[in-house]
């Protein structure tokens, strides 16, 4: 949770690339769906009951509803995807573009733990399901760990797992973060918990040891890099 949510929000200083919960207003001219759908397996998804999805951290929506779409054609006809973000703008722009009556958007911050108790139980519970099929987690992983620290990336991790089947996660490895903590400083902000993260230069590895040590996640495979550098884990849950 975080205290000035409201004034957090907005970018820093005359430049759109300084946020503080990557709440990019642009974000999908730079980093177009497909370049992420196309790295999506197509063999590995199996329900027997009508596939539940969540998308953490959905922007304006525009990969959940590539999202959706790939589910549709590739796993069952009967899915839904729930899509949250942080910013109640790009939510907003989400749902005006939305035409699809299984895609579903709301404002959540994801380490509310009481606020996401409550939406993620009625959401789940309204499609007769205990857990999500898939969660997504494109891209959000560095932003939680800058604001929330070691411990706060770590609680999250444990919470996605916990609420999936499957989860497909694409973590910024840390170059991206010394571009995040750069962008930020030149307009006089900071993280104040950068210098004590722990998690550093091998940030990716670190994630996917977590999953897979203390989460109960088994890796089933990884992607190739984005043109922008990054892969996509996925992993099953074994409980």
């Amino acid at each position: 949770m975080y205290n000035n949510i409201d004034s957090d929000l907005h970018f820093k200083g005359e430049n759109p690339g300084a946020v503080q919960f990557g709440n990019f207003i642009n974000y999908y001219q730079f980093h177009p769906p497909e370049e992420r759908i196309k790295l999506l397996p197509k063999t590995i998804w199996t329900s027997e009951e009508p596939f539940t999805a969540l998308d953490i951290g959905c922007n304006a929506g525009n990969l959940t509803v590539a999202l959706y779409d790939f589910l549709r054609n590739n796993v069952r006809k009967d899915c839904s995807i729930l899509g949250v973000d942080i910013d109640p703008v790009l939510i907003k722009r989400a749902k005006e573009t939305n035409k699809a009556d299984n895609v579903t958007y709301e404002c959540l911050d994801i380490m509310d733990e009481n606020n996401r108790r409550e939406s993620i139980k009625n959401y789940l519970k309204s499609k007769g399901a205990g857990k999500f099929n898939a969660v997504f987690c494109f891209s959000t992983t560095m932003w939680i760990h800058l604001n929330n620290g070691d411990e706060g990336l770590q609680r999250f991790l444990n919470y996605i797992s916990d609420i999936c089947v499957m989860l497909i996660i694409e973590p910024q490895p840390w170059k991206c973060y010394k571009t995040a903590v750069k962008r930020m400083r030149q307009n006089g902000f900071t993280f104040p918990l950068f210098t004590q993260l722990k998690f550093r230069e091998n940030v990716e590895d670190e994630i996917e040891h977590y999953l897979t040590l203390h989460c109960n996640l088994v890796k089933v495979t990884e992607s190739d890099r984005t043109k922008w550098g990054r892969k996509l884990l996925i992993l099953n849950n074994t409980t």
